[in-house]
């Protein structure tokens, strides 16, 4: 499938090499776009905002789009479960919230962080969901009862980005404090902590193997990371200011970056190439906690700083490498409309029976044959060829109307959150009184 990129300037582009560069627009949002995924089989984009909302789209010429309005404060991270049923949104209200991908309904926000949240993402088997907050912790959280299992806490800075990595045993952090660390969640143990960077961690990305772990910082350089080894054994030079992002293609070969100097730079990796099905059959057998750790899990057991004396190769694409770039591909702005809007207390239905199922935002696996994930990547990836589907016309009344009713539902979204959290706040200092109260009764029957 093709690459996907979100920028500051508002926009989600879509690039297309084959058969001929082309960049899509999609037009919407209406801040600055802080992350954007693919559905696990591709048929979908999720797309978070500082304008408060999260959007999905359909990766296609017709721009349709569903929107869910639910946050209080702008959103940093999107994330789907590994089957696609679910998605996971952070943001600045201090909450993470999962919906439902089928009915696109909200399901429940999960509250312990005391500070904006700056990533969620799920574990491999969807059971567990990890966090990172400005609050400088690392939470664990439990789907089935919605429950915080597991705290990693930093006294020296706080994380800007968290991943587990794809056998689900080990979760690492790219913290602001220049360090990369490693931690094993059966065991609750800091396994490595790598020093590499000179300034602040942006992002990290596992290598499908498990093996390699690839980061972006802001002092300019994406390093890699060989988990098994655990030494540095790459530097990448090649943006001109701050890396904010970088990510693995599904098997592995290849690997994008973006950074402040606005370039989105593709990487090819020559580490030994794994197919990606076997890779994922290999994962899912080792997706739980009692399973005993296979040989590939065990990384070493004491922290490993590493200081920048540490010989290791690096690259210089443009001192090394010549610039293969032709002239800058032309690009297509998709003008999205709004095919529906998910508030927190809200949801929709199915389509009616004359309507088109591929028009909607269906679980992948429930897609009729003609609107099959096969059939959507064939699309996706030569989208000059779909036809561009008219709007409907809609009498100025009724938009009128529905407007209203949008507003006062996020009114009523708001209100909601924040009642959330001021329940959740209560509950919090109610269990330090009874905590409190506990000591001071213990206190007094010892003394007597």
């Amino acid at each position: 499938m093709p690459p996907a990129t979100a920028s500051w300037d508002t926009f989600l582009m879509l690039w297309n090499f084959k058969p001929h560069a082309r960049a899509y627009r999609y037009v919407g949002h209406k801040d600055v776009v802080t992350s954007v995924q693919f559905s696990p089989h591709g048929n979908l984009l999720a797309s978070a905002s500082r304008d408060r909302t999260v959007r999905l789209w359909i990766p296609d010429k017709r721009g349709k789009f569903s929107e869910f309005k639910a946050h209080t404060a702008p959103v940093r991270s999107v994330d789907f479960s590994a089957d696609g049923q679910f998605l996971a949104t952070a943001s600045e209200d201090k909450s993470i919230k999962v919906w439902s991908m089928y009915r696109q309904r909200f399901l429940y926000s999960l509250y312990r962080h005391t500070h904006w949240v700056r990533c969620a993402k799920f574990s491999p088997d969807g059971r567990l969901i990890v966090s990172c907050s400005e609050d400088k912790t690392i939470k664990i959280w439990d789907t089935t009862n919605k429950q915080c299992v597991n705290n990693f806490s930093d006294s020296v800075g706080f994380a800007n980005f968290v991943d587990f990595n794809p056998s689900g045993t080990c979760i690492a952090s790219a913290g602001s404090d220049q360090t990369v660390k490693v931690w094993d969640v059966r065991v609750n143990k800091l396994l490595q902590h790598y020093q590499v960077h000179s300034g602040g961690v942006n992002c990290i990305s596992f290598h499908p193997s498990g093996n390699y772990l690839i980061t972006a910082s802001s002092d300019g350089t994406l390093k890699i990371l060989d988990l098994l080894e655990g030494r540095l054994i790459y530097t990448l030079q090649g943006h001109t200011g701050p890396v904010f992002t970088v990510s693995f293609s599904k098997g592995g070969e290849l690997f994008a970056s973006g950074g402040a100097d606005t370039q989105v730079l593709l990487w090819r990796t020559n580490f030994d190439e794994l197919p990606y099905k076997g890779l994922n059959k290999r994962n899912l057998k080792r997706l739980h906690f009692d399973s005993p750790p296979h040989l590939l899990d065990i990384y070493p057991r004491t922290p490993h700083p590493h200081e920048e004396k540490v010989e290791t190769v690096e690259i210089n694409p443009k001192l090394e490498v010549i610039d293969l770039q032709i002239s800058t591909p032309p690009v297509v702005d998709i003008l999205s409309f709004d095919s529906t809007t998910t508030t927190e207390t809200s949801g929709r239905t199915l389509p009616d029976k004359g309507e088109e199922a591929c028009g909607y935002f269906l679980n992948p696996s429930l897609l009729s044959p003609e609107c099959s994930p096969t059939t959507t990547k064939k699309k996706t990836e030569d989208m000059s060829d779909l036809p561009c589907e008219s709007q409907r016309s809609i009498p100025l009344a009724v938009t009128d109307a529905l407007e209203h009713i949008m507003e006062q539902l996020n009114v009523l979204t708001q209100t909601v959150s924040i009642l959330e959290q001021r329940l959740t706040l209560t509950e919090d200092k109610l269990k330090d009184c009874l905590e409190n109260q506990q000591k001071l009764f213990s206190a007094v029957q010892q003394k007597s």
